[in-house]
């Protein structure tokens, strides 16, 4: 989460957000995800955040070997495909579970929905928007602002970031996704919808996005388009990478990345799946998501 305020520069803005961990809330009821998002104890908190999130449930630790270590792609509907993958660790233990879902944006309208200082769960999101996927979206202030910039029905709000960042641009010919460095962001532009975040974990064609090791591991949200054009949204929800081991494994792996962004993780990442029911679910409010529709 983020102590960001105006006018701190982009290298402050991500040491910050790298360094936060979180706080629990009191009396919240505790979230049951249809998918397991951390092993039992496994995630820490470190320091203080002004996130609003709820206490984690309780989970059966993994077992201890990998039964079914990658599903592969499996099609869900034309258009959208999912993948489990477990990574292996000690002893051959689960070190990390990543839930994918692959998105052929012909097939798909891409969006953002925002509520400035009312955040809420993913399953509220979903409900109100009535999206087939609804994924938390990037970082926010203690009052539940957007840092960065983001786009809702062509409105846009806040100041952009910087080249350290990227974007997802949503345009009446489809989305896209940015490297602010190469693309800057163009207030001119007609978008329908946008949102910023940081850092880049893989760079346009394919380049390692974040080669510094901080140490920080937590749980991850990704956004990133293969060389194909798809989409894809990753929640990798057992919080074992740091940045630099995500950006590794996003370049290295075989998912033929051209880009990869790095959105709101820790407490705030998260996906659902309306159909089939399926989720990871987060285990804070957000005030701003990227959901998905069947085009018409």
């Amino acid at each position: 989460m983020s102590w960001l305020r105006r006018g701190v520069s982009g290298l402050l803005l991500l040491a910050g957000l790298l360094l936060s961990g979180c706080r629990f809330l009191p009396g919240s009821p505790a979230a049951t995800p249809l998918l397991a998002t951390s092993p039992a104890g496994s995630i820490q908190p470190v320091s203080p955040t002004p996130t609003l999130f709820l206490p984690p449930p309780t989970l059966a630790a993994p077992e201890p070997d990998l039964a079914e270590p990658d599903s592969g792609w499996e099609l869900l509907r034309p258009g959208l495909e999912r993948r489990v993958q477990q990574l292996p660790g000690e002893a051959g233990q689960v070190r990390e579970r990543l839930y994918m879902l692959r998105i052929d944006p012909a097939g798909y309208q891409f969006n953002v929905a925002y509520h400035p200082g009312r955040p809420q769960m993913l399953q509220a999101w979903q409900a109100e928007t009535g999206a087939l996927v609804v994924m938390n979206g990037g970082y926010f202030t203690e009052e539940y602002l957007a840092t960065g910039l983001i786009i809702v029905d062509g409105q846009p709000n806040g100041v952009s970031y910087d080249g350290f960042a990227g974007m997802l641009a949503i345009t009446p010919a489809g989305p896209e996704l940015r490297w602010l460095a190469q693309q800057p962001y163009d207030p001119a532009e007609p978008l329908l919808a946008g949102l910023q975040s940081f850092p880049l974990l893989v760079k346009p064609g394919g380049v390692l996005g974040f080669p510094d090791e901080s140490g920080q591991a937590a749980r991850r949200t990704v956004i990133a388009q293969d060389r194909a054009g798809r989409f894809l949204f990753l929640i990798a929800g057992y919080g074992a990478f740091t940045l630099h081991e995500l950006s590794q494994f996003l370049t290295n792996g075989d998912l033929d990345l051209d880009i990869a962004l790095n959105l709101d993780g820790g407490p705030s990442s998260g996906i659902v799946l309306a159909d089939p029911a399926e989720s990871v679910l987060p285990q804070a409010f957000v005030p701003a998501v990227i959901t998905v529709q069947p085009r018409p």
